[in-house]
């Protein structure tokens, strides 16, 4: 099996089904107003960058990082294909993202992700990673329907 990272074609069906995917269990597992998951056209916005991880030609999963300001990003739209759940690809997505903000210069990664138990394995990838709890950023505003998570980004020598 091979499999490889590279940035999202934002027009291709498969990843338009698999953002659909992602929007929608977003709306299933939160309230009305809850939901920040960007849209298509606001990861065609400049400052995000999606990659896709392919396994075998086929896309298992999708990651984005936005850019907050000149030193912090912010991670959107991890989803993995249901196909491929269990198997790595959020994790590879994820490390692939913090790579990419490092070489980016950016010395913090936020994220804001729901609560409950759908969100479980998310925040269980995000806490392995070294992300930590912390206060709201970016315009978001604190609920009962959601968390923030940080991972500071020391400069490399």
């Amino acid at each position: 099996m091979t499999s490889e990272i590279r940035i999202a074609d934002l027009e291709a069906p498969e990843t338009l089904a698999l953002l659909d995917l992602h929007l929608r269990g977003m709306h299933a597992f939160s309230p009305p107003g809850s939901v920040h998951a960007l849209d298509v056209s606001a990861l065609h916005r400049p400052g995000v960058t999606v990659w896709g991880l392919y396994r075998d030609g086929r896309l298992a999963g999708i990651g984005a990082l936005r850019l907050l300001d000149c030193s912090q990003g912010e991670v959107k739209s991890m989803r993995t294909h249901p196909d491929f759940l269990r198997s790595g690809v959020g994790a590879a997505l994820l490390e692939h993202i913090i790579g990419e903000a490092r070489s980016r210069g950016l010395r913090r990664l936020s994220l804001e992700t729901g609560t409950g138990n759908a969100f479980d394995p998310a925040l269980a990838l995000y806490r392995r990673r070294g992300f930590e709890p912390g206060a709201a950023f970016g315009g978001y505003a604190e609920s009962d329907f959601n968390r923030f998570l940080h991972l500071d980004l020391p400069a490399e020598p």
